[in-house]
C-alpha cells in the first residue's frame, strides 16, 4: 500500500481566536477552494466543528465529473487543531490534520494530509502527473486566498 503525504505551513498575521473562528466553520471551505472545483456543501455545516460531525460535499476535481465526498471530523481540540477523515469519496484514504499555533505577530497554520490513491498501480502512475500537482494547486490557491482575506505575514 503506497501512502502519500502533503505537508503545508502558512503564517498569517491574525489572532488564534480569529484563525480558529474562520477555520472551524465548515461554510468557509468554499471560500478557500478554487471555483473550478465546483465545491458545494450538501449538509453537515449547520454547526461549528465538533467530533463526529459528518459533512457532505460535491466537488468536480477532474474533467467536470461531479464527485460526492463525505468527511467526518474525528478530533477537535478547541482553538488548536482538528482532524477530518474521508468516509466516502475520491481517495482510498484521506486523513487531514489542521494545526494552529501562536507565533510572534500571528499564527502558524499547518496542514498534514496522509492519503492513498485508489486503483492500485494505475493510481500510483497518475499520482505524480495528475493528483499531486492538483493538490498542490489547490493548496497554493488556499494560501493566496487566506493572504487576501487576512493579509500577508511579516516578521
Amino acid at each position: 500500500m503506497k501512502l502519500y503525504r502533503l505537508h503545508e505551513v502558512q503564517n498569517l498575521p491574525i489572532s488564534m481566536e480569529k484563525a480558529w473562528y474562520f477555520l472551524s466553520d465548515p461554510k468557509n471551505l468554499k471560500t478557500i477552494t478554487p471555483d473550478y472545483m465546483g465545491f458545494e456543501i450538501l449538509g453537515g455545516d449547520e454547526k461549528k466543528m465538533y467530533p463526529g460531525q459528518i459533512i457532505k460535499y460535491i466537488v468536480t476535481p477532474v474533467m467536470g465529473i461531479p464527485t460526492q465526498w463525505v468527511t467526518e471530523i474525528t478530533h477537535v481540540k478547541e482553538g488548536e487543531y482538528f482532524v477530518d477523515e474521508q468516509r466516502f469519496g475520491p481517495y482510498a484514504l484521506w486523513h487531514h490534520k489542521h494545526f494552529i499555533r501562536p507565533i510572534e505577530n500571528g499564527i502558524e497554520m499547518e496542514d498534514i494530509i496522509d492519503y492513498k490513491i485508489p486503483f492500485g498501480i494505475l493510481g500510483q502512475i497518475v499520482h505524480p502527473t495528475i493528483v499531486q500537482p492538483k493538490l498542490k494547486e489547490i493548496f497554493n490557491y488556499r494560501q493566496k486566498k487566506l493572504v487576501e482575506l487576512f493579509g500577508e505575514y511579516k516578521n
